[in-house]
């Protein structure tokens, strides 16, 4: 057996290049061929670790939850207040754009009719995952008083994940960053609550 074939570190490799090109090409089109010249191995290293490629995305998918889940952990660990954890989300969606990638749960529902059934329930994983931490993020953000009184959270969380995830969408037609951000940032602003007046000074 070849060391490099049943190497942890080559599991990893494929695994990270599999889900580049899901997200630069697509799903159904890249190969075991195109895989194998991205990580630098053999085709047969590939269909090692991978016997399938229904295989490879479903492990895929799950190592990407246990990514998203990860990072959402970390936003909540280093910034103190729900408007700074929402910008610091969507600056997720920011990054992957320069570098050239779509979001993968995005990726992945636009080939739904070409993914195995068996990935559909862990592409909804995805989604629901960042639904359900938007909504705690939003409620935590009501609590606070930084966010308005009047806000469903779970209505806002699906409208904050639908802007981001068209806003790469339309950034890409357009050639144009800005475009990822912009329904975002309107839809914070409209969910924010609004600042005491200040009270002015009198002079003595």
């Amino acid at each position: 057996m070849s060391p490099t074939v049943a190497s942890p570190d080559t599991r990893a490799a494929i695994l990270e290049q599999a889900q580049f090109l899901i997200c630069t090409r697509g799903y159904s089109a890249f190969s075991y061929a195109d895989l194998a010249t991205k990580a630098g191995i053999t085709k047969a290293a590939v269909h090692y670790h991978f016997p399938t490629k229904e295989e490879l995305v479903m492990l895929l998918v799950r190592d990407y939850v246990g990514q998203v889940d990860r990072i959402l952990g970390e936003i909540d660990a280093r910034t103190p207040d729900a408007v700074t954890r929402l910008r610091a989300y969507a600056q997720i969606f920011a990054d992957g754009f320069d570098n050239g990638m779509l979001p993968l749960c995005g990726a992945l529902s636009a080939e739904r009719a070409a993914l195995p059934p068996s990935v559909h329930p862990q592409v909804n994983d995805i989604f629901q995952m960042q639904l359900d931490w938007l909504a705690a993020v939003l409620k935590a953000g009501v609590k606070a008083g930084t966010l308005r009184v009047d806000i469903v959270p779970r209505q806002v969380a699906m409208m904050l994940l639908s802007a981001l995830e068209g806003g790469v969408l339309i950034a890409w037609a357009m050639e144009r960053k800005a475009a990822v951000l912009a329904s975002f940032e309107a839809v914070l602003a409209g969910i924010r609550a609004a600042e005491a007046p200040r009270k002015k000074k009198h002079a003595r």
